[in-house]
């Protein structure tokens, strides 16, 4: 008797009614979120624009006459072309930095059309440029505040994992890893039959997908294949969908190419093309005039800073301002990373009476370490000890964006791919930064510094900086917790 296949045996449970509609409807709530963030977006748009308006008309000579109010349409309208208006609804991790570079496009395309149509034009001299830096800057602000309210003003987004315990309990930990993605998870339901221990909450089957998404409420169903159950994706797929559900996926493969992946077409079936590991010659020059510019600007707007904090570790406890430890930097050579001193100076004596606290054997680390002192413990809240590294930058053994620097020990513990991390130097922030270093388990940092190396672009390192300000400026920044200092 030929065996059915997991479609034919779950989509009887949908109803014939659901299956003959061209879309089945998402839950209440997810369509209600989904139509205030579109919302807010256009309403973003339009005081953007209607801000940029006006900052140029108030320190230029250009003047708009009110016909330009009409234009305020027009932009909405390019934005929706760009489907600015409609990636949220897709995509878990919603953030403004993420479209930037298609918000300056469609400004850009935007700004030619106020200069082109000669009857809406300036009267006066046209401040094109000025007007399209602001226009961006406005979007970005903006933008950013509205999906904020959306954010606060929303309920969490209900998910639910489609895998084993280990792929259910990775997810949690990403969401709690990452406070701006506003989701729970509501359980998880398994390919093959399975039983679960506390605190694994099993729903049920992929049998059972159409009532567990109805009894529960679910707007999101994250699919995590297993080798067992590997062959079953693309019907899981189309059952949630057919559900009226979002579906997002994630495949191992991307465990080891990341996002920065091509679509390739060979004769009609589609390939994912892969980029080279690592930097190419001009991409690492390209990032290290960066560094410069950047590292230089900032030693010279922060000098007064650098001077206090220097000052006030001095006076505060004995021993240097400047704390130097051996790190592993680029392709496994040693440096010395620079930090102000946030330990009393015998740290490193009686580390041996403190071994009992340590958090993360076989490494030392300890939250709230006793040997910090009052001032050491300021600086470590808000990473303000990193900023010597700054000389680190502009010296070549660090960048401003790149792996995690490891000491000596944590550098014994990795083998294999693991050390294809050492590509690129490291950095004073990272992706493992703002996803808060010290919740972040080694494991998972060795994987986002590869997929870091291996996606690297100049916008990815301007996004990690933008992103690694809020961080260091919360109180959830997380405590720089490395050996003695």
């Amino acid at each position: 008797m030929h065996e059915l296949s997991l479609t034919d045996r779950t989509l009887a449970a949908l109803t014939a009614a659901d299956l003959a509609s061209e879309e089945v409807d998402l839950p209440l709530r997810a369509r209600r979120r989904e139509a205030l963030t579109r919302f807010a977006l256009v309403g973003a748009d339009v005081i953007a624009v209607g801000i940029s308006l006006l900052i140029v008309s108030a320190f230029s000579e250009a003047q708009f006459t009110w016909w330009l109010a009409v234009l305020a349409p027009c932009y909405v309208v390019l934005t929706k072309m760009a489907g600015l208006y409609d990636r949220d609804q897709f995509v878990l991790h919603k953030t403004t930095l993420d479209e930037t570079p298609a918000l300056v496009a469609v400004s850009a395309i935007f700004v030619l059309a106020i200069e082109a149509v000669q009857g809406l034009q300036f009267t006066g001299r046209s401040h094109p440029l000025l007007l399209w830096g602001t226009l961006v800057g406005a979007l970005v602000v903006v933008r950013s505040f509205a999906r904020f309210v959306v954010v606060r003003r929303s309920a969490p987004e209900r998910l639910l994992v489609v895998g084993d315990a280990a792929a259910t309990v990775l997810v949690k930990r990403k969401l709690a890893a990452d406070p701006s993605l506003a989701a729970t998870v509501v359980g998880r339901v398994s390919v093959q039959s399975a039983v679960a221990a506390p605190p694994d909450r099993l729903l049920g089957t992929v049998d059972e997908l159409p009532a567990v998404l109805e009894e529960h409420r679910v707007e999101r169903v994250i699919v995590a294949p297993t080798q067992e159950g590997g062959e079953d994706v693309v019907d899981i797929i189309r059952l949630a969908t057919a559900c009226g559900v979002r579906v997002a996926v994630l495949p191992r493969l991307l465990e080891v190419m990341g996002t920065s992946v091509v679509f390739d077409d060979l004769g009609g079936q589609v390939m994912l093309g892969m980029r080279g590991f690592g930097l190419s010659p001009s991409s690492r020059a390209l990032k290290r005039i960066f560094d410069l510019i950047v590292a230089t600007g900032l030693v010279i707007a922060l000098a007064p800073v650098l001077l206090l904090i220097a000052l006030a570790v001095k006076l505060s406890s004995s021993g240097p301002a400047l704390f130097r430890q051996t790190r592993v930097g680029r392709d496994g050579d040693e440096f010395e990373l620079l930090k102000f001193r946030t330990m009393v100076s015998d740290a490193e004596q009686r580390k041996h009476e403190l071994l009992e606290l340590n958090e993360a054997a076989p490494m030392f680390k300890i939250a709230d370490d006793p040997r910090a002192t009052p001032i050491g413990r300021f600086l470590r809240r808000r990473s303000l000890d990193e900023l010597p590294q700054l000389f680190n930058v502009l010296r070549g053994d660090m960048s401003l964006v790149g792996p995690r620097p490891l000491i000596t020990e944590e550098d014994r513990l990795f083998s294999g791919w693991q050390r294809r991390r050492y590509h690129v130097a490291p950095g004073m922030t990272g992706p493992w930064q703002i996803l808060g270093s010290s919740r972040v388990p080694m494991s998972d940092m060795v994987t986002i510094d590869y997929l870091y190396c291996a996606n690297w672009s100049l916008w990815l390192d301007a996004k990690i900086l933008a992103r690694t300000i809020p961080y260091v400026l919360s109180r959830r920044s997380p405590e720089n917790l490395t050996t003695s200092r």
